[in-house]
């Protein structure tokens, strides 16, 4: 696969999570994908994506730089969001944030297979 092909997908992905087009995940994840290191496996990812759709409403995948070096994607997703309540162990109570995950990917036959995910927890923090 090329640099742009993976490219595509992945932005292919992200359009799927902004539409929460759950149908369509398995198009993108592998059935035994992990997150940070846990199986997840299809269904805990998507269970995961659906819980933070349910606890930000307004959540909304940018993907401000992008990587492709095949089979890996690096990616700095940009979020301005309101969480209704808790996040990330904070008390964000429906306050408008602005901050950044950075995440690694690794693909096998063309789908996510690996995901390594750091959110910006201190950019948050400095905003309550």
């Amino acid at each position: 696969m090329t640099r742009n092909e993976l490219s595509d997908i992945y932005r292919d992905y992200i359009a799927c999570l902004n539409r929460q087009d759950w149908s369509q995940l398995g198009q993108f994840v592998a059935d035994d994908v992990h997150h940070n290191e846990r199986p997840f496996g299809l269904a805990g990812y998507r269970a995961m994506l659906e819980q933070d759709f349910r606890e930000i409403p307004d959540l909304y995948f940018n993907v401000e730089l992008l990587i492709s070096d095949p089979p890996y994607i690096g990616s700095r997703l940009k979020f301005e969001c309101t969480p209704k309540g808790q996040f990330l162990g904070l008390a964000v109570n429906g306050k408008r944030l602005s901050f950044a995950e950075n995440v690694f990917y690794l693909f096998q036959d063309d789908k996510i297979w690996r995901v390594w995910s750091v959110i910006d927890k201190a950019a948050i923090e400095a905003q309550l």
